[in-house]
């Protein structure tokens, strides 16, 4: 099977709207986290968020009727990615977007319309909007990609789904080229209402494997990659961000909401039986890590019986948020990065060691010899998805 690598990075999240501007503050540890200015503020109980600011997409006014801004951070990522890859079209090329809400904010505009507004119409595209899989085909009308393209929804794993189908298809010969990422923008009255509703949101900051640590802070964003067929990237004389080495994904037959050790471990020891790497090979870890209590408690239990403290772990959701199907995405930045340069983003917000999250920590600005990293996605529904990567 293909050796897959990655030769194009983009994204757009709360920390920057390209790839340097997210290196540089996920390197320093500065958190985008802060009040939200959105539209009925005043009836939330939780007024704190990771929101993208100051970005102005450049789309033509007849491309933005079909989208949402979930499909518009996707694009331009993919822009992005594409460009740093040094490719143009390509036919033979697909795309995997993850998010588990597609355009939120166009269901809520449209419920606004319909509910207090009184109005008796909506947009006639609508629904080419708010379905999940805009994304993916906006991202391929956009490029001109005509290859394998669809969208994953896996709640909070779907970037990481995303990305490891785009690698398993790439590995098997099915394309030669493959964008895959994630994207959600659930920043909206509707989105943060539901979120409420399952009272896991913290009112404070997202404080992962620290003591007290309250629940988990929203975001929004995307990351798209380009992958690619090894031979054929060196081939053309592009030059591999990194090398996509495994990658694996388990279920949990249990609770809809509460995490499972046994699962996050099977998980994670998949992904390194299929890179071919020991527990000892992985240099850092990016943690699921919401910051809440059952979560990060779970996942730092299932770290510790593999890693026996060997691997440096971080949780970059202090810093963006959580961007829910973006998350994985953005997430494997941070992995990039210490592949890339030896940088391990600090996690933020800590305030002492939690007994029960006994793990090498990283709280402030590091770096250190890496070769291989894990990205950890664990999602409602016990859907579990963890990505292995070495140095190209």
């Amino acid at each position: 099977m293909a050796r897959v690598v990655i030769t194009g990075a983009g994204t757009v999240n709360p920390l920057g709207h390209d790839v340097p501007e997210t290196y540089a503050a996920m390197a320093e540890g500065r958190s985008a986290i802060g009040r939200l200015d959105l539209l009925d503020l005043d009836r939330l109980s939780v007024k704190i968020g990771a929101q993208i600011t100051g970005w102005k997409g450049e789309f033509d006014r007849s491309d933005l009727v079909w989208m949402d801004p979930f499909a518009q951070y996707a694009v331009a990522s993919a822009r992005q990615a594409m460009a740093q890859a040094g490719l143009d079209a390509t036919s033979e090329a697909g795309v995997i977007i993850g998010s588990a809400g597609g355009g939120l904010q166009t269901v809520d505009d449209n419920y606004r319309a319909v509910f207090a507004m009184g109005k008796n119409r909506v947009h006639p595209f609508t629904v080419p909007r708010l379905m999940a899989s805009a994304a993916a085909s906006l991202v391929a009308r956009d490029l001109g990609l005509r290859g394998p393209s669809f969208t994953v929804a896996s709640a909070c794993s779907s970037s990481n789904h995303a990305i490891g189908q785009a690698f398993q298809m790439v590995r098997a010969g099915m394309a030669p080229v493959m964008l895959a990422g994630g994207s959600d923008a659930m920043l909206c009255f509707g989105g943060l209402k539901a979120w409420e509703g399952l009272r896991v949101l913290s009112e404070t900051a997202c404080r992962p494997f620290s003591k007290g640590r309250d629940g988990m802070v929203m975001g929004e964003g995307a990351a798209v990659f380009v992958l690619e067929d090894r031979d054929c990237a060196l081939a053309r004389g592009a030059r591999p961000l990194a090398e996509i080495a495994g990658f694996a994904m388990t279920s949990d037959p249990g609770d809809m909401v509460q995490p499972s050790i046994e699962g996050a471990v099977r998980a994670m020891e998949r992904a390194l039986q299929d890179a071919r790497l020991a527990p000892g090979d992985i240099g850092y870890i990016n943690a699921h890590g919401t910051g809440t209590a059952a979560n990060d408690r779970c996942e730092a239990q299932a770290i510790a019986h593999i890693f026996q403290g060997s691997a440096l772990v971080s949780s970059t959701k202090s810093l963006h948020g959580h961007l829910i199907g973006g998350a994985g995405a953005v997430e494997l930045l941070a992995c990039l990065m210490a592949l890339q340069t030896g940088a391990i983003a600090p996690t933020a917000g800590y305030l002492g060691l939690d007994d029960a999250c006994a793990i090498p920590l990283v709280t402030m600005k590091k770096t250190a010899r890496v070769g291989a990293v894990l990205s950890n996605s664990f999602a409602f529904g016990g859907l579990n998805a963890v990505l292995a990567l070495k140095v190209a």
